[in-house]
């Protein structure tokens, strides 16, 4: 065996460590389903990484967490000559001389010879290795003892778990020496054998609990040792709040101070509009004694045209609005419509019917892009899953979701929908003539009367069906009006969640549930309290974006600081998944680029569009390659983060920053001109005569949203009085502040 494969075998023995006795086993016949699955799977025997693989290893296939009995007891009884379970010797038998590494195993001793588990597999051997019909006995209810999340405070180190399997026959198992467990976060706690929960560190984690073809998530949370926080740190009229103020008591996390009317200004505006308030606005803000002026400002940034241009943006980077597949003047008309359903308020059920429901010329009828962005059914499913139900399901194509209750039938049924979409193609003025991806030219999308998709384990045409229902649509059936009219039911269960959490994420830094499109058995909100309110608001509410987002930036919560309470030493991480203070993140590529421009007073040009245009109205970037591609803002919105929206997910944006972006701030072209344009912002404030003092408290109250301290006024206008060139010395300190951390970060 080559070392590179060695290697990969030592990995997953050593990510799937063997099995320790986990207690006895009761005499009598031994079931193929209830036990010896389990065992296996308990194993990690059909893990993916071992003989659950799509290949299986070593000419050995099971299918993946025994998904199909069927033809795992083939797999264990038929093939390699019957050899690894020999009923007439069952020691010899292959499934047990490996597991124990009496024979060479690349997976490593699964567990010891004296085990319960070799025990249990050596009867069903012996037996003759019986089995039941699958068909005769199913799994009814996994029920795991303690129910709840479970909040574990010192002196106490763990606690005991009981697994009991509920069959449809009527009968109860106990299955705590069966299940297979696994931790999310790894250093927290671990499982012994005999089902108890024990700490190795602080912090939460989700156990989640298989057995059979069923998991059940447990969030178990060990509190370091701090003090109560008292009922008076937590106080809060509004619901978001209360709920939020809940949970951090029972973490023992006090709830940091209100931000500062500098710090929430600025914020609010980043947030809800994308820019930054001007110097006049801010002075206002700051002067004004009124105390719900927050509200108050929030109301006119949610009226503001901007509010509909910066949340659009946000839509187009997941709905793929990209110039190679859709072509300038598609993703121009698809911008513009995405804008103005945000200036409406149109509800966003309604918002997605008519995207889903989308057919015509994606010129004249612009929601039809997003089928033009997306060609082949099976990304189709997967697109509209993620985006629109906060679910990936990808890991159905292949095998049943390992870790959620999605099955192959479900994926390939589901993406049957969308099999009949098909595209007239008018004209295709595309430059590269190989490229098949691009298009330049009128498309015209329809749904054909025929075209199926095959379902690659049946060899069949899947059956159209929507996620979560128990029947398949009607032959005749209008499928994108059925997936269409579902999305816009508000009693979807999936679409009004998703949303929710996406405009969180958006606001708070962080999702109730992250990544925000996976919301999975697996992968449990942060506060499942707060995630099911907001939901009911949402639908109260009519599915509107404005009021959710004003909900949220209402409460205390969201107008937190980004610095812990005094006297508290919490780990910043915890402290921001569970909102205890504000998240502090880097602006995104528009933002910082508009923020500059804002600042300097120097607008930015776009090739092709008009004077004045801001990065949050461009359309979308130019393609590689093409006329005006490598200009200074094009390259300045590549290199910090803005997506090419090749793919149906957030995660393509990037904010981390790097070298590159570094560099672009402090000696790239752009920052460079701005600085020096003579008529910018220095260049006006100097020409009409205004002192340093004056000059260095607007820069500060158009870029920071606040007043210099004085001794930044010290040093600053000192660093201005000793320069031989006053207008070089004020780009110095200009320069100085949009590289500081404070203007590029929003906090």
């Amino acid at each position: 065996m080559g070392s590179g494969l060695a290697a990969l075998f030592a990995a997953v023995s050593a990510t799937t460590p063997p099995l320790e006795p986990s207690g006895p086993t009761t005499a009598g016949e031994v079931s193929f389903l209830r036990e010896v699955l389990p065992v296996l799977t308990r194993a990690g025997c059909n893990a993916g990484a071992c003989h659950g693989n799509l290949n299986g290893k070593g000419g050995f296939k099971l299918s993946l967490k025994g998904e199909d009995p069927a033809a795992d007891y083939a797999a264990l009884t038929r093939d390699l000559g019957g050899r690894r379970t020999n009923v007439h010797a069952p020691e010899q038998s292959l499934i047990l001389l490996k597991a124990t590494g009496m024979v060479p195993h690349e997976g490593g001793i699964r567990f010891p010879s004296q085990s319960p588990e070799y025990r249990l597999l050596h009867r069903w051997i012996a037996s003759g290795c019986p089995r039941e019909d699958a068909s005769q006995v199913t799994l009814r209810r996994l029920q795991v003892t303690p129910t709840g999340e479970q909040y574990i405070y010192p002196p106490q180190e763990s606690f005991r778990l009981q697994v009991t399997a509920e069959f449809s026959d009527g009968s109860r198992q106990d299955v705590t020496h069966l299940i297979a467990a696994e931790f999310t976060t790894l250093g927290v706690a671990r499982l012994t054998p005999a089902g108890e929960v024990v700490r190795e560190g602080y912090g939460t984690t989700v156990l989640l609990v298989r057995y059979w073809n069923q998991v059940q998530p447990l969030r178990i949370v060990f509190v370091p040792n701090r003090p109560p926080v008292p009922d008076a740190t937590v106080a809060s009229e509004h619901e978001i709040d209360r709920l939020i103020f809940q949970r951090l008591q029972r973490l023992r996390l006090p709830p940091a101070p209100p931000a500062s009317d500098e710090v929430f200004l600025r914020r609010a505006y980043l947030d809800a509009i994308g820019v930054l308030p001007t110097v006049e606005e801010t002075r206002a803000f700051l002067a004004d004694p009124d105390p719900h002026k927050r509200e108050k400002l929030i109301d006119q940034l949610l009226a503001r045209p901007e509010f509909a241009e910066h949340w659009a943006l946000k839509w187009a980077d997941v709905l793929r609005n990209e110039e190679k597949t859709l072509d300038r003047k598609g993703v121009g008309v698809f911008q513009r419509w995405l804008a103005t359903q945000m200036a409406i308020d149109r509800p966003l059920p309604e918002m997605a019917r008519e995207l889903l429901g989308a057919t015509g010329s994606t010129y004249a009828h612009p929601p039809a892009n997003f089928w033009r962005a997306i060609r082949e059914p099976l990304a189709r499913a997967e697109s509209v899953a993620q985006v629109f139900l906060g679910l990936r399901i990808g890991c159905a194509r292949c095998h049943n979701h390992p870790f959620d209750r999605w099955t192959m039938d479900d994926y390939y049924q589901f993406a049957a929908l969308f099999a009949r979409i098909d595209y007239r193609i008018l004209e295709n003025n595309r430059r590269d003539r190989f490229d098949g991806h691009e298009f330049v030219g009128e498309q015209v999308v329809f749904q054909k009367r025929e075209g199926e998709l095959i379902h690659p384990r049946t060899g069949q045409p899947a059956r159209p069906r929507l996620l979560g229902s128990p029947s398949p649509l009607p032959p005749d059936a209008d499928r994108l009006g059925a997936i269409a009219q579902w999305m816009a039911d508000l009693d979807n269960p999936f679409f009004a969640a998703a949303q929710v959490n996406r405009v969180w994420k958006h606001l708070m830094g962080r999702g109730l549930v992250e990544p925000n499109d996976d919301m999975s058995l697996n992968n449990p909100p942060s506060h499942p309290e707060v995630l099911a309110w907001l939901v009911e608001d949402f639908r109260r509410q009519g599915g509107r974006l404005k009021p959710l987002v004003r909900r949220i930036m209402t409460s205390r919560t969201y107008q937190a600081a980004s610095q812990p309470a005094e006297g508290h030493s919490a780990n910043s991480a915890e402290a921001e998944i569970y909102h205890a203070q504000a998240i502090i993140r880097p602006l995104t590529a528009e933002e910082l680029l508009d923020a500059c421009s804002q600042v300097c007073a120097v607008p930015v040009a776009f090739q092709g569009y008009p004077a004045g245009l801001r990065a949050q109205q461009l359309p979308a970037l130019p393609l590689p390659a093409r006329r005006g591609a490598d200009r200074p803002a094009e390259r300045f919105l590549k290199t910090f983060g803005k997506p090419d929206r090749l793919l149906t997910c957030e995660c393509e944006r990037h904010t981390d920053p790097h070298l590159l972006q570094a560099f672009q701030l402090l000696s790239g072209d752009l920052i460079h001109q701005m600085l020096t344009e003579p008529n910018n912002r220095l260049g006006q404030l100097l020409q009409s005569g205004h002192k340093d003092q004056e000059i260095l408290t607007e820069l500060y109250l158009a870029a920071l949203c606040r007043y210099p301290t004085a001794e930044e006024q010290k040093r600053l206008l000192r660093h201005v009085g000793q320069a031989s060139d006053r207008r070089a010395a004020w780009e110095d300190v200009l320069w100085a502040i949009l590289n500081s951390k404070e203007f590029l970060l929003r906090r």
